[in-house]
């Protein structure tokens, strides 16, 4: 069961411009406090969207003003519910609102964990963001953790217990991670703004007149169904016209290629690496603590980037030269077990023309579930969305909506090769000959692929 804590309020309000919600309102000191720790802090130098911004050059927002409008959004839930839907008695599904400040610090805090480059990161380094987060959260050698304790011994337990899903009440846990929460609320309106497209937005003023708690978690009056749908197709759009941009993955395939690469280096006892980059050692060991982890940004990746750009080794030093100055990968939609053989001759056609396949070829896959319904008999369930009907009684969203019907279990993207582009202006006439008739077999040719995203979204190529 969870422990109900209070905190202190500050003597007058302070606020936050912002320009997706206006202002951003801070009531509890605590909250400023968090927001003033370094771990917070950190936050300013980790883009949001990672390699999206050389794409969409607008998109250059920070993991620190989206946790402070994941936070807002949380706020006027909150104020919503203690004003329409107080608890009178435990158990009678209403809200509670001494859930307030849980609430309120998981959200600022849901994304404390994210690395530079996040999700790429990850995947060379072998690191859990969302485990980092609660580590970050939990951990004695942390300021937020001193200042969370400063509320109650258990506090900070709580609020990573929302994190991970595992809090006990349900609301909360739904404000911070569901189908429709605050986070992915915020998140598409500020990708939206920043990416200079109108994909994302939807009527957050109407949702939030419209959602409601219940027993279970949180719902939606059906009065409002059309503001769900809407949020639903927002965020359907923006997977697939921003986030899985063809380009924006051809650049963060070349960074993963680098990074590896870097790591592969240093590991190598033969190989003379100038540039020592002392932050990034504790992870090309696998050796790295907290400490380390909280060191690292976007700036200084950026700066190895640029070290590197002096390097001996010619992989290294071209893959640097191609992520600093925007040179991405060009790619080929690509169908798993049909364009198998292509894909191999593609391959080894790259390799002869002089690249080391393990660092300018690459497979990347991008799928989203744009909405699912609640499958007892899945391993991995969703929470659904619910529309409370007038009778008082529950409907599933797709049950209502004939277009969040069609979107309903079905997942989108695609999955496409990646290559060096300079290969399809070779000089040597044999492999240009050969690459073009390799590329037919594709589903989709290669000269073509990228204009339809491109004049869908207004991205650069």
């Amino acid at each position: 069961m969870s422990t109900h804590y209070s905190a202190e309020l500050l003597p007058k309000e302070k606020v936050f411009r912002d320009p997706v919600h206006d202002y951003i309102h801070i009531q509890y000191r605590i909250i400023m406090d968090l927001i003033n720790t370094p771990e917070f802090q950190r936050l300013r130098r980790i883009k949001q969207l990672g390699t999206s911004s050389y794409t969409f050059h607008g998109a250059e927002h920070s993991r620190f003003n989206h946790s402070l409008g994941v936070y807002e959004i949380a706020r006027r839930i909150c104020d919503k519910f203690v004003r329409n839907y107080p608890s009178k008695e435990p158990g009678d599904g209403l809200w509670d609102d001494r859930e307030r400040l849980v609430t309120l610090c998981a959200a600022l805090l849901h994304d404390i964990g994210h690395g530079p480059f996040s999700h790429t990161f990850e995947k060379i380094f072998d690191t859990d963001h969302e485990a980092i987060t609660i580590e970050i959260i939990t951990s004695p050698d942390t300021e937020i953790n001193r200042i969370l304790q400063q509320i109650g011994p258990d506090f900070p337990n709580q609020v990573a217990a929302v994190i991970a899903k595992t809090y006990d009440n349900p609301q909360v846990v739904q404000l911070i991670s569901s189908q429709i929460d605050a986070d992915r609320m915020d998140y598409l309106l500020r990708d939206a703004y920043y990416s200079g497209v109108t994909y994302g937005n939807f009527d957050l003023t109407r949702i939030l007149r419209v959602i409601r708690p219940y027993e279970h978690g949180i719902a939606f009056d059906i009065s409002g169904m059309h503001a769900v749908e809407d949020y639903i197709v927002s965020r359907y759009q923006m997977y697939m016209q921003i986030y899985f941009h063809p380009v924006s993955r051809g650049m963060e395939v070349v960074l993963s290629h680098l990074l590896k690469r870097a790591k592969d280096v240093y590991l190598d006892e033969e190989a003379e690496f100038r540039h020592t980059a002392t932050f990034l050692t504790p992870f090309f060991k696998q050796t790295w603590t907290l400490k380390d982890y909280l060191r690292l940004d976007d700036g200084v990746l950026t700066t190895y980037f640029n070290h590197w750009l002096d390097e001996k080794d010619p992989i290294l030093n071209d893959l640097a030269h191609r992520f600093v100055n925007r040179h991405p990968f060009k790619s080929v939609r690509y169908t798993k077990g049909r364009d198998d053989a292509t894909l191999e001759r593609m391959s080894t056609l790259i390799e002869r023309m002089g690249f080391n396949r393990d660092y300018y070829t690459a497979v990347n896959n991008s799928y989203d579930l744009p909405y699912d319904l609640y499958r007892p008999y899945q391993a991995t369930t969703r929470t659904q969305i619910e529309l409370v009907q007038k009778n008082g009684s529950f409907l599933e969203l797709s049950q209502a909506s004939s277009i969040v019907s069609a979107l309903t279990g079905k997942v989108r993207g695609d999955e496409r090769f990646y290559f060096p582009r300079e290969i399809t202006h070779s000089d040597e006439e044999a492999g240009i000959n050969l690459f073009e008739s390799l590329s037919q077999e594709f589903s989709t040719f290669f000269e073509n692929d990228e204009i339809l995203p491109t004049q869908q979204t207004g991205g650069t190529l």
